[in-house]
């Protein structure tokens, strides 16, 4: 009876997408109200019978209810109550209801929150989220339904695939949908604003809270995803340029992009029609994503086994949505004005230099995620495309965009003096300097060019220092004073430093794992050791346990340096019986400085065991830099004129004042 609830809400909420769809945007070209308030209360009913349709299968799983065919393929009696709980969207059908639920959760943010809106607008945001909404409702309930039944029932379920298991994995699909699925309010403003005409600094200013709150979202979903691809998959590694991972990539530098380049239209009136372009095309690059985990043209661990139909479905709806969308833009855009000019020098052109590097990078993971799949559709050839051409193109445009966002917040507004913004960052060069030719020294000239980019995260980190301590006057006024006007500066100021600062400590990780990783295999018998980036570590047993759904070989490890024991580590090697395979799970001893990895492999003749250790330098700063940008983010968002109903209180506080 709980499942076919939960289908039944299904069923209702893509009635209300529906009329949400149509009824508000019909409203907003009549100027009739009272139909464009019902967008709201239709995406607030919406809202209210998805999520009653995703707690019924929640419970169906925790119920270990093996009459509905996804927990019978997904989850077993013995599975400990998170995954269970992890289960609902550790599959196809299930996480397509979670990205549906994350919809209708943005909608009805829309709708309670959006009050300061204009009546129009909000009603043509609100209808073009329920074509959205209805397109994945449709697509769930005709090839994708949740809620299928077995009939008879089988006794227990297949289980959860092993690598899933994972605190990690558990929370990585979440934070990932809200990334994905909140670009698209970004996308409905920008759709908004094309059928109106009007792109403003008003429009920037409500665009730009939901665009970074998705931002934030899908920087902790990709710094989950890539920490749990560290540790559980036992290879030592925590990026891939696998298709699925380039695809929640794609996205992410495209929101990048687009945040910064609303802060221009809210500041100059500028850059109008390259941020609406860039809305449309940051919500379709996240409908790529979903279409190639979904659509079986890639094989992937992280993608999911499903026919091909589904995928004809999803490339249609992506066909849609975006080309919908750029016929829109192409009809529209040409009436929308230019706005103010700038010159060549300047904030503005600053940022329009960190827009161009990001989609350049954007445009290579493109090509080198697609390429592959366009020519093994067009012959019968099969090619690859691995790290060496990513890190080609990445790398160095990358550390461009390093020097130059630094620069960035020291040229004016309109124009800019790029000597005198030298002049002020003279400090990080030095301290650059200064690093570079340290680490230079302390690596016997092994990895220059490392070294010179360990050299440029320094530049960042204290050029963005610098700009706060240039807004608050440090080192020029009273103490006194620079507190003031720390006090007084606006979140976002703090949100933009920390979080270029959080790219800063990011590529630092990424730096030090890429140019100093040491590596060593070994057959190992207990009692033996192997050496490693200056430690030795010994295999002392191999033991047999008992986990709660699985049945376990631990192998125990002692680390030492210089004679001194540091630390005893675990290694596992984990049988599941249901459904029948196996995992390895890494012994990770964490220090801020490094990383060692080992990792227990398959028993090898005369009672020797195969051990790969890893010693990784620096790796831990990657995720932690992950962190800050989220944090950053997070500042920034805290700002009362970033959230939608500041211009409302505003102008109601300079009313009474008046």
């Amino acid at each position: 009876m709980i499942a076919e609830a939960g289908h039944f809400a299904l069923v209702i909420a893509l009635g209300l997408a529906l009329l949400q769809a149509l009824l508000p945007l019909y409203g907003a070209a009549v100027r009739d109200g009272a139909l464009m308030a019902f967008g709201s209360r239709a995406a607030v009913g919406q809202l209210l019978f998805i999520a009653f349709a995703f707690a019924a299968l929640t419970a169906c799983f925790v119920l270990s209810d093996f009459s509905v065919s996804l927990v019978a393929q997904h989850s077993h009696s013995d599975k400990p109550l998170m995954y269970k709980i992890a289960g609902v969207w550790g599959n196809h059908e299930g996480s397509m209801l979670l990205w549906v639920v994350i919809l209708a959760l943005f909608g009805g943010a829309v709708a309670a929150f959006g009050r300061n809106l204009p009546a129009t607008l909000k009603a043509r945001v609100l209808a073009v989220q329920g074509m959205i909404g209805a397109g994945f409702l449709a697509f769930i309930l005709f090839t994708s339904n949740p809620f299928l039944r077995l009939d008879p029932a089988p006794l227990d379920g297949n289980g959860l695939n092993p690598l899933l298991q994972d605190p990690g994995l558990a929370t990585h699909p979440p934070f990932l949908y809200l990334g994905y699925v909140g670009f698209s309010m970004a996308f409905s403003f920008a759709i908004a604003a094309l059928i109106e005409g009007k792109v403003d600094p008003a429009w920037a200013r409500w665009v730009r809270p939901w665009t970074l709150a998705a931002w934030c979202f899908l920087t902790i979903g990709i710094m989950l995803g890539s920490l749990w691809a560290y540790y559980e998959l036992g290879w030592g590694g925590w990026w891939f340029w696998d298709p699925v991972e380039n695809a929640s990539l794609m996205p992410w530098l495209a929101g990048t992009a687009l945040v910064h380049s609303a802060i221009v239209v809210e500041k100059r009136d500028a850059l109008k029609r390259w941020t609406i372009l860039l809305a449309i095309l940051t919500f379709s690059l996240s409908l790529i994503g979903t279409f190639l985990v979904r659509s079986g043209v890639i094989s992937s661990v992280h993608a999911f086994a499903t026919d091909p139909t589904r995928g004809v479905f999803i490339l249609g709806l992506l066909v849609l949505t975006t080309g919908g969308a750029l016929t829109l833009y192409a009809v529209r855009a040409p009436s929308l004005k230019l706005g103010n000019l700038f010159a060549p020098v300047s904030r503005e052109a600053s940022l329009i230099l960190n827009n161009v590097l990001l989609m350049a990078i954007t445009s290579v993971v493109f090509l080198g995620t697609f390429y592959p799949l366009f020519v093994s559709t067009t012959s019968s050839d099969q090619i690859s495309v691995g790290p060496p051409y990513y890190n080609m193109f990445f790398v160095p445009v990358m550390l461009v965009l390093m020097i130059a966002m630094t620069i960035g917040p020291f040229l004016s507004w309109k124009r800019g003096d790029l000597a005198a913004a030298l002049f002020r960052l003279k400090a990080a060069f030095v301290a650059a300097l200064g690093v570079a030719a340290a680490v230079t020294w302390l690596t016997a000239g092994k990895g220059s060019f490392a070294a010179a980019a360990v050299g440029i995260v320094v530049w960042v980190f204290v050029g963005s220092l610098l700009s706060l301590a240039l807004r608050t006057g440090l080192g020029q006024v009273a103490l006194a004073t620079v507190w003031t006007r720390a006090r007084g500066l606006p979140r976002a100021t703090y949100g933009m430093a920390v979080a270029h600062m959080g790219i800063a400590v990011t590529a630092l990780g990424i730096i030090g794992v890429s140019a100093w990783t040491e590596e060593s295999v070994n057959m190992l018998k207990p009692g033996e050791a192997a050496n490693v980036g200056g430690y030795e570590v010994r295999l002392m047993a191999v033991a047999d346990a008992q986990g709660p759904n699985y049945t376990t070989k631990i192998g125990t490890f002692e680390v030492r340096q210089g004679g001194a024991l540091l630390d005893t580590m675990i290694a596992e090697r984990r049988q599941y019986p249901n459904p029948g395979s196996e995992t390895t799970e890494a012994g990770l001893r964490v220090r801020p400085a490094d990383v060692l990895y080992v990792t227990l492999g398959q028993p090898q003749p005369g009672g020797a065991w195969t051990v790969r250790l890893y010693h990784h330098p620096l790796v831990v700063w990657i995720w932690l830099g992950a962190v800050i940008m989220a944090l950053g983010g997070g500042l920034s968002l805290s700002d009362r004129r970033l959230r939608v109903g500041a211009p409302r209180r505003a102008a109601a506080a300079a009313t009474a004042a008046a």
